[in-house]
């Protein structure tokens, strides 16, 4: 099912939410690994796991969007995955050329699950970018039962012959600099994200490069990210696999990003039975704020239609909690039609 985008009609919440309990970073260990998370929103209400893309740290999602999600009767939780921000940083000189991979992708989606776990959780709604959205897919291929819905933007289904970039994509992007110290760092986050954005969705360089200054400040590692890239290099196809889900999916996907090609997204919607495919004009690889709105209704309508499919924890001691409709505004988390 495809979907044109963006929608006029949808409502952006307010900004600000002064009710609203929110954490500072926490942490959770997952066997060697150190896990750094955030989590908004109250206890008891729909969890949406946020799993970020390829070096991204959990600043890749946007507070005042986690907010978004909040205020529509969510809990919103994001985190840092290894070799990322102020999660584990696994020492490079342990690695030779041959071993340029240390683990896989099924390896970080383990991870994710086990931060599950640790928060006590015994299903999610889980809204993966670019190889989170690959992660995403894993978690739901490999835990069934633990995932309610699947949102999966800019991402593919790991087959060679979708969602391949665009070759001038390589000139663009300045792949083996490294930032010296931490202005240098916002400089080259910005250059990156321009390079890989909405050409009809621009953002501020500032904001671009201040968000790169503080993903410096938590934790920069270049050879992190790289183990990343690898990771996903190493990944087999999941087109198989995802044609056996039976899970409410959402694929978005723009039509102007230039790292994965929008072959990937219908690609994985076709695989997957009954996904919806939003496809956005003019969207690059990267969630800019004028799409906000447009992503809050999409991921709270498939969070919808995940609860009303949920099934009872047996190991819970109280009933699970349903979804409740924003109260007060005409409800953004809608069933599209």
């Amino acid at each position: 099912m495809e979907a044109d985008a963006p929608y006029p009609d949808v409502q952006y919440p307010d900004a600000q939410y002064p009710d609203t309990p929110y954490a500072d970073v926490q942490y959770a260990q997952v066997g060697t690994i150190r896990l750094a998370y955030e989590s908004f929103g109250r206890v008891g209400d729909p969890t949406v796991l946020l799993v970020m893309g390829q070096g991204s740290q959990l600043l890749g999602w946007p507070e005042p969007l986690c907010r978004a999600l909040v205020a529509q009767g969510l809990r919103v939780v994001r985190f840092d995955h290894r070799d990322c921000g102020l999660s584990t940083h696994l020492p490079s000189r342990r690695f030779a050329l041959r071993h340029l991979s240390p683990y896989t992708l099924d390896d970080l989606a383990a991870d994710a699950l086990a931060l599950v776990d640790q928060l006590g959780l015994h299903d999610v709604h889980v809204v993966g970018m670019s190889m989170g959205a690959m992660l995403a897919q894993l978690l739901a291929i490999g835990a069934p039962n633990r995932v309610l819905s699947l949102t999966c933007i800019a991402s593919s289904t790991g087959s060679r012959r979708v969602g391949r970039p665009r070759l001038l994509l390589l000139r663009r992007i300045p792949l083996r600099r490294k930032a010296l110290h931490r202005d240098a760092a916002g400089s080259l986050f910005a250059r990156i994200l321009q390079a890989i954005g909405s050409p009809a969705y621009p953002v501020d360089e500032r904001l671009l490069h201040e968000l790169g200054a503080r993903c410096y400040d938590r934790g920069y590692d270049p050879a992190g990210s790289r183990r990343h890239l690898f990771a996903v290099l190493r990944a087999h196809d999941r087109t198989s696999a995802l044609r056996q889900l039976r899970v409410p999916t959402l694929v978005v996907h723009g039509t102007a990003d230039p790292l994965v090609s929008p072959s990937g997204g219908q690609a994985l919607a076709a695989a997957i039975p009954g996904a919806r495919l939003v496809t956005v004009p003019g969207m690059g690889h990267d969630l800019p704020p004028q799409l906000w709105p447009l992503l809050v209704a999409e991921i709270c309508a498939v969070v919808a239609r995940g609860e009303r499919g949920r099934v009872p924890d047996p190991t819970a001691l109280g009933a699970q909690p349903t979804y409740r409709e924003p109260r007060g505004r005409e409800p953004v988390c809608r069933e599209p039609t």
